[in-house]
């Protein structure tokens, strides 16, 4: 922020001594002066120098924005990285925060920032001049700075409120366009594509009021800020003309005229200040929204993995965890172990907090009671991105890139050579159906995996698991919406993914309930079935 502030008052004072010269070429050419091509020249040189600090101004306005955006776009992505699933945000509403809402912000810290530094600081100097020059004049324009606040401050209270609802309307517009796109073969097929298009409609209308209000209420300030200058000119003017009037004339024109150029050039960072300030307005919707991902003082870092271990046991010991304390807890004392190279499948009702379980080992939610051990140690202690380092997750419906089969199957580790990629393709039997596509692991899928059967999909998210060779391996109804011959195929890659890894899999499968793949645990209520509620304290 500085050089733009520096170059903006150094336009000022540039300003200040070009109204001086041109305030005696003009006393000149009514015949109370003596100034002469000296002081055109210089007054025209200073003008040039005027507008090349204004374009290095703007330069310096405009890498200011940029970088702020940069950085706050940074920090609200890495959050949003971080809450993953656990984010309730719908991905519409996530991809306007990062987009639309940072974007709002560029006005404030690349114009109304270094707007708001000028008008407190070149008001001043002019005055301070003017004054200099003539003291009543000075303290005429001064009078009027200082009312400019309260001007600004009966209008400001509005815009602000105005600007709020008119982001909140632009999220929801931006939001529900973005999942209406997402969902639109479904819309199409329930024939729900015009109803919607008028829903969009009323959204774009109300967004559009919204804003209307808020371009309002800033014609409003400056309307008040023209009429303060419009006051100073006619006192300053009405003062000088008294003294012409007076029967020993004007003891010294240059000066009045001085005075009367000044008033423009006062008034000039205010209304610099004024037309940036429906930005301030627009960043304080945009900030509301925001903040919640920004936090002012982050949480300690927890530990980092000296190295992987080899095998791993995770023990739960009484843990409790709730979402919403207007419902039950998702987990209610839940207790159970399971040891290295074990497979432990999770079976119970919807509801009943399997899922839950993976997102505390995945480092998605923190407990409120109880413990998570890995290995005996107390695993809320590690970073939540080393506890996923830890893991492999497959999930029930895996999200697929627009990208080449290999590229998504790199995904899980970036670093991997292309034979480890191929060997985990073969492993999950990616290339039994990539063997039939027209490029192989290099054919390009369409969005969200477009091209690709659900099964198909499930074994490039095993192929994933295989590639990331984790001691702990989480799957998440791995089979569901699969049929019977594709679930016992999927199965059967499951079973070569967990041989010697521990494995916890949450599934209502009959093959895995009936103990196909491994020890099952009946959950039931955020417990183990059978068991009594734990005691509270």
């Amino acid at each position: 922020m500085v050089p733009a502030v520096l170059l903006g008052l150094a336009a000022a004072a540039c300003g200040l001594e070009i109204a001086w010269l041109v305030a005696n070429l003009v006393a000149t050419l009514l015949g109370f002066g003596t100034a002469g091509w000296e002081e055109l020249g210089a007054a025209a040189a200073l003008a040039a120098l005027v507008a090349v600090l204004g374009l290095a101004q703007e330069r310096a306005q405009l890498a200011l924005g940029e970088a702020a955006r940069s950085k706050l776009r940074q920090a609200a992505f890495a959050k949003l990285l971080a809450l993953g699933p656990g984010d309730p945000r719908g991905a519409g509403e996530k991809a306007t925060l990062v987009v639309d809402q940072v974007e709002a912000l560029d006005g404030y810290f690349a114009r109304w920032v270094p707007a708001a530094m000028l008008a407190a600081i070149a008001p001043l100097m002019i005055a301070a001049a003017l004054a200099w020059a003539d003291l009543t004049s000075g303290l005429i324009l001064l009078g009027a700075g200082i009312l400019v606040p309260f001007a600004m401050a009966i209008t400001g209270i509005g815009a602000a409120q105005a600007s709020r609802r008119q982001f909140e309307a632009l999220q929801r517009l931006s939001g529900r366009f973005l999942d209406r796109m997402r969902g639109l073969p479904t819309l199409v097929l329930f024939n729900r594509q015009e109803d919607e298009a008028q829903a969009l409609g009323a959204a774009a209308t109300e967004l559009r009021q919204r804003t209307m209000r808020v371009l309002r209420v800033a014609f409003l300030s400056n309307t008040g800020l023209e009429l303060l200058a419009a006051g100073a000119l006619v006192t300053i003017a009405l003062r000088h003309a008294g003294m012409i009037m007076a029967p020993g004339g004007h003891p010294d024109p240059a000066t009045a005229i001085f005075a009367i150029l000044l008033v423009p050039a006062f008034f000039a960072p205010w209304r610099a200040f004024a037309a940036a300030y429906h930005e301030a307005m627009a960043a304080e919707g945009a900030a509301a929204a925001l903040a919640p991902l920004l936090p002012a003082e982050e949480p300690a870092p927890g530990l980092l993995l000296e190295a992987m271990p080899p095998k791993v046991v995770v023990t739960f010991t009484d843990v409790r965890l709730g979402y919403d304390p207007a419902r039950p807890p998702a987990l209610d004392g839940l207790s159970f172990r399971a040891n290295a190279g074990e497979v432990l499948v999770l079976s119970g009702p919807s509801g009943a907090g399997k899922t839950s379980v993976l997102r505390l080992l995945m480092g998605f939610a923190r407990p409120e009671a109880g413990r998570i051990a890995i290995n005996g140690q107390d695993a809320m202690l590690l970073r939540p991105e080393e506890l996923r380092r830890l893991s492999a997750y497959v999930g029930q419906r895996p999200h697929l890139f627009r990208a080449t089969l290999r590229e998504n199957i790199a995904l899980a580790r970036p670093d991997a050579t292309a034979e480890q990629v191929e060997a985990a393709a073969r492993a999950a039997r990616v290339t039994d159906f990539a063997e039939g596509l027209p490029q192989g692991l290099d054919t390009l899928l369409g969005e969200g995996g477009f091209g690709l059967s659900g099964g198909q999909a499930q074994r490039v998210a095993l192929a994933r698991a295989f590639l990331r060779d984790t001691p702990l391996v989480l799957l998440d109804e791995p089979t569901a919406h699969l049929d019977p011959g594709t679930e016992a195929e999927v199965f059967e890659s499951i079973r070569r993914l967990c041989a010697g890894r521990t494995a916890i899999i949450a599934s209502h499968a009959a093959f895995a309930r009936a103990g196909g793949l491994g020890r099952v645990l009946e959950i039931e209520a955020g417990r183990v079935a059978g068991l009594p509620r734990a005691a509270r304290v």
